[in-house]
């Protein structure tokens, strides 16, 4: 027996215990299932959502207090020496 003939036969024998074993498989599987008997579907259940409800939460307005002179001076002066230490200020 040449070797390529023996390479053929091997594919070959392959091939046919691939088909075979594929077969048994599915004639296995195929038992299996006829002996567990017709599948049964689970229902599926919604969730019902429920919806918070927000409660609107009363906020008091806080009226903005005029700044006396005094603190007036002080901001002024803070912005003074704020705008001395940006570059490209002149």
């Amino acid at each position: 027996m040449s070797h390529s003939s023996m390479l053929k036969a091997r594919r070959q024998h392959q091939k046919t215990r691939k088909l075979l074993d594929g077969e048994a498989k599915k004639a296995k599987r195929l038992a299996k299932e006829a002996l567990a008997g017709p599948a049964v579907k689970k229902e599926k259940v919604k969730k019902v959502r429920v919806k918070k409800v927000k409660e609107a939460v009363a906020t008091e307005k806080v009226k903005k207090v005029k700044l006396t002179s005094e603190e007036l001076g002080r901001l002024e002066a803070k912005k003074k020496t704020a705008d001395t230490g940006k570059k490209g200020k002149s």
